[in-house]
């Protein structure tokens, strides 16, 4: 059965219940969305303030159908998409407050919101100056290779979401600040860059989100990648938040079939598309139409992998993750990642300690079977690779983190386990001290000089 003659198993019935035509609220629309005048006005202020700051995007669907207005301003869905007043520090929110309620005028608010965002650290990870890859010397903007079996590109045409979550860590591409954004129209140049690099197996598509882009954009990236010429790239994945946010994209969208018979396509060439698809609580996977997303995403061949940060005030609970995972395996997608969140934006309104994380993992996976246990985490996602918290232990006398990496800079530091000392109040790597009376990890000393290299194109070749 081809993608063309696939039936909606949802039915008209069912789809006719949620909004097939987009519409979606910005900050400037924040007095149009009926449901928030339940909130008290200075609730309602305080949105306003922090979206001056972080970006503020949200879509019909998830406000009529994912939440739960009984439950405001606690409620999880909540929390994921709106502006809470914890988002920025103190000092920060008064001086944004302040400045709204004397009426300032646009070019001293704008200033004063470029300073804040850059104390937000809004590029972590050395992502704009060590993960760049270079070309016939030169730099290319919108891809990343920072692992050297993994390229990441950024098209230009999907640097935007169907709604904007929160806690992003990527906050910064949505701000309209050019010189934070990473994106590329270059589909030529990318194919070049991945015919010259063998070493690479996996094409990361992201943004934003890949699948705002028309169907007919994104074939333009991504259908030359059957060709035999590129067979060394077996993996394609795209990251998105659309089968939550908006899943009328692979069921009602006026292209949708032609994003599914795109995938199918690939898939009978012997690519493996994987959807990394991002999941925060359980309720994403609830209504009807967002499992018929999942099964026509599958049935045109792709493998829905499942990915989300750890997050305070969303999803700091065992109990959510163990539904979220049973839920994930009983409709066919494949838990992956639980990642720490990020040390940038409003981290610190949603950061939890690694000890902490580490717990409500470990708690978690108990509750699930086999199956579910293909999550790895809790993980996090720095500078020098993704590095897991595996556990706390006693050595010698001395209590420790037992970490180790699960992607590296360098390949030889993957999985090899190293200890840092134990800190309840850690939730970064920065955060953390050798133990044992080490001067420095292991990783760092190559570390320095694997970042000096990149910014010079000596990294993957030039």
């Amino acid at each position: 059965m081809t993608t063309a003659s696939w039936p909606r198993r949802a039915g008209n019935a069912v789809v006719g219940r949620y909004p097939e035509r987009f519409e979606v609220y910005t900050e400037r629309h924040l007095d149009r969305i009926p449901q928030l005048e339940r909130l008290d006005p200075e609730r309602r202020f305080a949105m306003r303030v922090v979206a001056q700051v972080l970006p503020f995007r949200v879509n019909r669907y998830v406000v009529e159908h994912l939440i739960d207005w009984e439950r405001v301003p606690e409620d999880p869905l909540f929390q994921l998409t709106f502006p809470q007043p914890g988002m920025l520090a103190e000092e920060d929110f008064a001086r944004i407050a302040a400045l709204l309620r004397a009426g300032a005028d646009r070019e001293t608010l704008q200033q004063a919101v470029r300073e804040v965002r850059a104390g937000l650290n809004p590029h972590p990870a050395g992502q704009q100056h060590h993960n760049v890859p270079w070309l016939d010397g030169r730099r290319l903007e919108g891809m990343q290779h920072k692992y050297r079996e993994t390229v990441l590109f950024f098209p230009s045409q999907g640097q935007t979401c169907h709604s904007y979550c929160s806690f992003c860590f990527r906050w910064a591409q949505f701000v309209g600040d050019k010189s934070l954004r990473m994106a590329s129209r270059e589909a030529a140049t990318l194919h070049r860059y991945l015919a010259r690099h063998r070493e690479v197996t996996d094409l990361l598509i992201t943004g934003g989100d890949p699948l705002v882009m028309k169907a007919g954009n994104l074939r333009e990236y991504l259908e030359p990648l059957a060709d035999p010429h590129l067979e060394h790239v077996q993996t394609i994945r795209i990251g998105t938040k659309a089968l939550t946010f908006w899943p009328q994209r692979f069921v009602t969208d006026p292209d949708a079939d032609e994003l599914l018979r795109l995938i199918e396509r690939l898939a009978r060439a012997g690519r493996h598309v994987a959807l990394m698809a991002h999941y925060n609580h359980w309720r994403e996977l609830e209504t009807a139409i967002a499992r018929e997303a999942i099964r026509r995403v599958r049935d045109a061949g792709a493998v829905i992998r499942s990915q989300g940060p750890l997050l305070a005030h969303i999803n700091d609970d065992p109990a959510v993750w163990a539904r979220l995972w049973r839920s994930q395996v009983k409709l066919g997608i494949v838990p992956y990642y639980m990642f720490v969140e990020r040390d940038t934006g409003a981290r610190r309104y949603f950061e939890v300690p690694l000890a902490r994380a580490w717990e409500i993992y470990r708690e978690a996976v108990q509750r699930v079977s086999g199956l579910g246990r293909t999550v790895r985490g809790p993980s996090m996602s720095a500078g020098p690779g993704k590095v897991e918290v595996q556990g706390v232990a006693e050595i010698g006398g001395e209590r420790v983190f037992v970490l180790r990496f699960l992607q590296g800079r360098s390949p030889e530091w993957v999985q090899r386990p190293f200890f840092a000392r134990y800190d309840e109040r850690a939730t970064w790597l920065d955060q953390l001290e050798p133990a044992f009376g080490e001067r420095e990890f292991f990783f760092e000393a190559e570390y320095r000089e694997i970042c000096r290299r990149a910014e010079t194109g000596g990294v993957w070749g030039a």
